[in-house]
């Protein structure tokens, strides 16, 4: 067997996230219909039907996705834990032309399109299957001291909007 060129194969990125959700070939289908997502393999579980191990690409980046298997006690989805432990982060060039495609493909609003201080139109939704996405696109770039003025005058604001 050869030995590899890279220790990092062709296409992935230092991090690469693994996923863990109820429904995964349900999943793969959503992915592709809310984020363009291409598939490059899938292996199915030992029942034929679920699915142990797939992995996506959408822009640059590989997603791996499984089925739970709370067998393992580790594998378990969102739907199991009552929410995500993670957010993924999707730059695109349209934020909200991507926003409104998850939406129409069956994510929940979860906050709509938005100026952020830090320089990002930002948006999040959680896809049928418990997991929140960010969808973003960088708009401008802010020094850092431009952006701690702004956090603040946003966290004022924020503190209002709380206090009633």
């Amino acid at each position: 067997m050869p030995k590899a060129k890279s220790p990092i194969p062709d296409g992935f990125h230092t991090i690469t996230p693994h996923l863990v959700v109820k429904g995964a070939a349900k999943a793969i289908e959503f992915y592709k219909r809310a984020f363009g997502a291409e598939e490059i393999m899938r292996m199915p579980g030992p029942d034929g039907v679920s699915v142990m191990h797939a992995e996506i690409r959408i822009g640059n980046s590989i997603l791996m996705i499984v089925d739970e298997m709370p067998q393992m006690e580790r594998w378990v989805s969102p739907d199991r834990l009552g929410g995500t432990t993670i957010g993924l982060s999707l730059y695109v060039p349209d934020a909200d032309a991507a926003y409104k495609k998850a939406v129409a493909a069956g994510a929940k609003e979860s906050m709509p399109p938005a100026d952020m201080f830090w320089g990002d139109r930002y948006s999040k939704v959680t896809d049928p299957f418990g997991h929140e996405w960010e969808i973003c696109t960088h708009v401008e770039d802010v020094a850092p001291e431009e952006c701690a003025k702004r956090a603040e005058a946003w966290m004022a604001g924020m503190a209002k909007q709380c206090a009633g």
